[in-house]
């Protein structure tokens, strides 16, 4: 496995197991971090669609690195709203 594949199965996981732990409390949370849940749905779908394609296609890793790094603020968000 090349390291940008590496890099990228380990950013999936991390993205994955932050998902499960808020997906277990955001019907707790505000209605503003259940939206701000429902937006980051369809960014993750987008994700890990993207994430599964070739990477070595030019462009898509740096596109995947930026969709990733957007959840991971949005799910920070929600996290600090719970």
């Amino acid at each position: 496995m090349t390291k940008a594949k590496e890099e990228l199965a380990e950013v999936l996981e991390q993205l994955k197991q932050l998902r499960d732990e808020l997906a277990l409390k955001i019907h707790l949370g505000s209605m503003e971090a259940k939206s701000e849940w429902e937006e980051l749905e369809q960014k993750w779908s987008d994700f890990e669609a993207k994430a599964r394609l070739d990477e070595t296609a030019e462009g898509l890793g740096q596109a995947v690195s930026l969709l990733a790094e957007e959840i991971k603020a949005g799910y920070d968000r929600i996290r600090k709203a719970l």
